[in-house]
């Protein structure tokens, strides 16, 4: 059986499908075309919708004879039809797609999750539970660790955003090429350690019940805007993306920090319109206040 791994550097548990469905023995296979083809293979065929979208869709397509597709299932924010039920959604609107599996990206279901895929999968109980015991090690993901907060001569911004857009490079790099030309240390939310973003999250007003990918933001921010070092914060939206947009445009308003919302569309970018002028005017905002405080002599209020 021949079953394709929806490739997504936004998933965090990537690595534990891969050697879960390698020791099932099944046959994985990943897409054919690189990121940035695959990128415009979807927008060819969902133009009106947002770039993660159309990026696993054009990875999708980009799978050749597979009988099934485990997709990684992103973490949704509110009003967000398309990460709560993506495989559903795109086979509705894209006929002859294979039959698409949505998997659990981690959580106290991930394993019971996993057997019902492998039954599904393989027919062989005895497998499955073999499998399931050796591809165990895989289930913590990859250990993160808290990134600089600091760079000589730059100042910080945290760069908060959903995992789907800042964790893809064909979708979130021009954004970070960008930061880097105007001088700026830019730290991301989705390289924060996933432990203590959720932890933060729990000081979240309604937390028990809001989205996950709504917690993950709040989390983010909580961790960022409390460190001295972080001198700004730029909150990105996917374009054509209104749930997430409105999911930042909220965090932005209940910040004291200088704070400022953009939207990242790769298709611009890569025509050479997405240079984002307010960045400049926002590094001048936050770097000449901290130039000023630095200036300063010493004893001045």
């Amino acid at each position: 059986m021949k079953v394709g791994l929806l490739e997504s550097r936004a998933a965090r548990l990537g690595g534990y499908w891969a050697a879960y469905l390698k020791e099932l023995g099944v046959e994985i296979v990943t897409p054919s075309l690189p990121d940035a083809e695959a990128l415009a293979l979807g927008q060819e065929s969902l133009k009106g919708e947002s770039l993660p979208v159309q990026l696993a869709l054009g990875r999708i397509l980009a799978l050749d004879g597979v009988d099934a597709v485990l997709m990684p299932q992103w973490a949704p924010v509110q009003g967000d039809a398309w990460s709560e039920a993506l495989g559903e959604l795109l086979s509705r609107r894209i006929s002859g797609l294979p039959n698409m599996i949505p998997v659990p990206d981690g959580g106290e279901g991930l394993e019971s999750a996993a057997a019902e895929v492998g039954l599904r999968l393989s027919q062989n109980a005895g497998g499955v539970r073999l499998a399931l015991e050796r591809a165990r090690i895989h289930a913590a993901g990859p250990r993160q660790e808290m990134p600089p907060l600091s760079v000589a001569s730059r100042v910080t911004v945290g760069v908060i955003g959903p995992r789907t857009l800042l964790a893809e490079d064909v979708l979130g790099g021009e954004l970070r090429a960008a930061l880097d030309a105007l001088g700026l240390h830019a730290v991301y939310s989705h390289e924060l350690p996933l432990p203590e973003v959720l932890k933060r999250a729990e000081r979240m007003q309604g937390a028990d019940t809001a989205p996950a990918g709504e917690r993950e933001l709040f989390g983010a921010v909580s961790m960022l805007s409390g460190k001295g070092a972080v001198r700004g914060l730029i909150f990105a939206a996917p374009a054509r993306d209104g749930a997430s947009h409105a999911a930042v445009q909220r965090l932005a308003a209940q910040q004291h920090k200088p704070s400022m919302v953009i939207t990242v569309d790769a298709g611009e970018a890569e025509a050479g319109t997405g240079s984002w002028p307010e960045l400049e005017a926002f590094r001048d905002r936050i770097t000449l206040g901290a130039a000023a405080r630095a200036a300063a002599p010493e004893g001045s209020a």
